[in-house]
């Protein structure tokens, strides 16, 4: 099953091992570059002679640990060791722009002790990265932290994509860096594009659109969210990052795919299925002896029932034994008292009259009888006996004005007993007749079972059409232009012009004949849209019998072809979009179907406006920004679209990419669009390479030239935000 359906078991973040610190002695007093990216998500870090870069999770979270009630600061990784720590955990920026310092200087704390550095001063130049268009009061602030704080010689800034174009268009040593092309750059926060002329970023040209993995990732889980509104697992951040970079791709054209997943079964073909961890209650297995303790126990208690239930029927005989003598006595003393005096007793015990007296008495003596026959057949009930009526046959002349009202009583019981004597045999004789047609029903289903239940089926289509119908005709009264609508106001006009009573009478009396007739109920819930019919509660009745029978003996029918399951998939498209799972499947509850969402995530960075955000998609800023190139210059960019960054790496970009560009270019115009060796650490890289060459030196501000002119000290140069003027606070 688990293969058919391609099922993917939801990642769970796994405790990294806490990395050891460098070695510093090498690099002591040899003032080797350090290269910093700090990235939204991701801080990379390490000497530019590192083959790669150390990396960490941008995240700090200040905890305080409960058994020794002491802080912690942790950082990347050990934030993950504690749940208590995640929920205060934070990053140094907030969407595209640095906000946090405090945040920052705990980042670059761990960063220096990760590399080694155990000196009182940080003795080395620092190249960081900065997000394109960075506010100057924010790079100021960075600068004031990083000279202040570490004392570091100099520092340089540069854009990370700008960084990562460089490493892969590396010229020769001897040759300076002049590459054309058109870098779009995939960011956590914002997608960049940074036009590239003779190995210049002219940030002039650049555009930015507001939305970038952190937003996709959200999206993603709006989604889920939206169509699994009642998930019983709690789907995170961390799950749905996962789920965006292993399942999520881009379309070529995404209006054509969402045709073609209108096909249920292209669009079951194209799911990806999340399997989330679940716990199925095992039942408990009990030994042989727990087995016969239990069934000894409740033995046990049955003799204790018995023995009460016992108890109480001997006091309940005894009670009334003493009832019975205490009214046997009290009727002697009729013979002894006069009549003024009886009459007095008898209102002093409850009685009205003698005949009250005696019907107790004969009542009492009929229970004592029953209850000591009960007892003496060991408890098990007896069939009573059919009561007498005698004085049915007598004559009235015979009797006095007692007998008389005697004899009526009489007459009203023995009908009432009549009356219920019918109808038990009328239960009876259904019950026998039920009997003898599951008999039938049996013979006949184990001589052809098939037959039997194609039987049964036919039976239930049939109902369920009628039931199908039925909705049809509710809904067509909703359209006052249908023909049932038509109908059923003609049906309301002529029960107006009814001619039975005359229209003068019914003026002047308001008598109506509706109702005479029983066609005129019929009528009522014709014409009654909010009227049930007669017959749909015993269809469904009837239609759950069926079903019964079918889910019971029927092997090939299952509880999905039941009425219920059918109506609540409502269609073949919506039942592939979200399959149901029955109420007891729990693995089945705990999975997630992806299917469009795979593509629609993705094309929000073409049309940011189906996500709600007000923003030209990645296409049109490609167009805007070509648009204030000429051909030529505009022929030498498109000859090396540069994709970097962490989501440039999704499926089917550079296709959709193309789809983009191609239509808004000459036909002769060649385009070629090239993804980075490793969009992850190219930027880091390019700024190690750049740190070995003596341009570096250039353009750093050093730590003199920070003392005089401030931290928002700016120096031009191809690589930073500010590449045509120097600009000073």
């Amino acid at each position: 099953m688990a293969e058919q359906l391609h099922i993917t078991r939801i990642h769970l973040p796994t405790l990294q091992t806490p990395p050891t610190p460098a070695s510093y002695d090498k690099h002591r007093g040899q003032g080797t570059p350090l290269i910093i990216d700090n990235g939204s998500t991701t801080l990379r870090f390490g000497f530019c002679t590192s083959a790669t870069p150390r990396c960490q999770p941008n995240t700090v979270s200040k905890y305080k640990e409960r058994r020794t009630n002491k802080p912690l600061l942790l950082f990347g990784h050990g934030v993950d060791t504690e749940s208590g720590a995640k929920s205060q955990a934070k990053t140094p920026w907030e969407g595209d722009v640095l906000l946090n310092f405090d945040a920052l200087e705990n980042a670059l704390d761990y960063a220096f002790i990760q590399l080694g550095i155990d000196a009182s001063s940080v003795e080395h130049p620092v190249l960081m990265t900065e997000r394109l268009c960075s506010p100057l009061h924010s790079r100021g602030l960075t600068s004031e932290l990083i000279f202040e704080q570490y004392s570091v010689p100099s520092l340089a800034y540069c854009v990370d994509s700008v960084m990562s174009f460089y490493h892969n268009n590396l010229p020769p040593s001897s040759v300076p860096f002049s590459s054309d092309g058109l870098v779009v750059s995939f960011n956590s926060a914002s997608t960049s594009v940074v036009p590239i002329m003779q190995g210049k970023g002219l940030m002039s040209h650049a555009k930015r659109i507001p939305w970038g993995a952190n937003q996709a990732t959200d999206y993603l889980l709006k989604l889920i969210q939206l169509k699994y509104p009642t998930f019983p697992t709690r789907v995170t951040n961390t799950q749905s990052t996962w789920m965006l970079q292993n399942f999520c791709e881009f379309a070529i054209d995404y209006p054509t795919l969402l045709r073609t997943l209108k096909d249920p079964l292209r669009l079951r073909a194209s799911e990806r299925i999340i399997q989330f961890p679940f716990m199925v209650n095992a039942a408990e297995e009990k030994t042989e002896e727990e087995l016969a303790r239990i069934a000894e126990r409740k033995r046990e208690q049955g003799r204790m029932l018995q023995e009460i239930a016992a108890k109480s029927r001997m006091e309940k005989l005894l009670q009334k034994e003493n009832d019975l003598q205490y009214m046997l006595n009290l009727r002697e003393r009729r013979d002894e008292e006069t009549k003024k005096e009886w009459e007095n007793t008898l209102q002093e015990e409850g009685f009205e009259n003698d005949g009250e007296l005696d019907s107790a008495i004969k009542k009492l003596e009929s229970d004592l009888k029953k209850a000591r026959k009960k007892e003496a057949d060991g408890g098990e009930p007896e069939d009573p006996e059919p009561p007498s009526f005698p004085l049915i046959d007598v004559p009235d002349a015979d009797l006095d004005e007692d007998g008389l009202r005697e004899k009526r009583k009489q007459r009203l019981m023995k009908a009432g007993y009549d009356a219920r004597e019918r109808a038990k045999r009328e239960k009876e004789r259904e019950r026998e007749e039920r009997e003898a047609e599951e008999r039938r029903e049996e013979e006949e289903r184990d001589r052809d079972l098939t037959g039997w239940a194609g039987k049964l089926r036919k039976e239930q289509e049939a109902i369920m059409n009628k039931i199908k119908e039925r909705n049809r005709r509710r809904a067509a009264l909703t359209d006052r232009k249908s023909a049932a609508a038509q109908a059923r106001m003609k049906s309301i006009a002529n029960l107006a012009a009814d001619d039975r009573v005359p229209k003068k009478r019914r003026k002047a009396t308001g008598e109506d004949m509706f109702g005479a007739d029983d066609a005129d109920w019929a009528i009522y819930r014709k014409i009654n849209t909010a009227a049930a019919s007669s017959d749909e509660e015993e269809d469904l009745v009837t239609l759950q019998a069926v079903e019964q029978k079918l889910l019971q003996y029927d092997p090939s029918f299952t509880a999905e072809h039941t009425h219920a399951s059918l109506s609540a998939q409502r269609s073949a498209l919506l039942s592939a979009f979200r399959p149901q799972y029955e109420d007891g499947d729990i693995e089945g509850k705990t999975r997630l179907h992806l299917n469009v969402e795979r593509w629609r995530v993705c094309e929000a960075w073409f049309s940011p406006s189906m996500a709600g955000i007000d923003s030209a998609g990645l296409g049109e800023v490609l167009q805007g920004a070509l648009s204030r190139f000429s051909d030529q210059e505009k022929s030498r960019l498109v000859k090396n679209v540069f994709v970097t960054g962490g989501p440039s790496q999704f499926s089917g970009l550079l296709d959709r990419m193309y789809a983009a560009l191609r239509p808004i270019l000459p036909p002769e115009m060649p385009l070629e669009i090239v993804r980075a060796a490793d969009p992850m650490t190219d930027a880091w890289k390019g700024m190690a390479d750049f740190a070995k060459t003596d341009e570096f030196n250039r353009v750093s501000v050093t730590k003199e030239e920070y003392e005089e002119w401030g931290g928002e000290r700016i120096k031009r140069w191809w690589g930073g935000n500010w590449n045509s003027s120097v600009l000073v606070d």
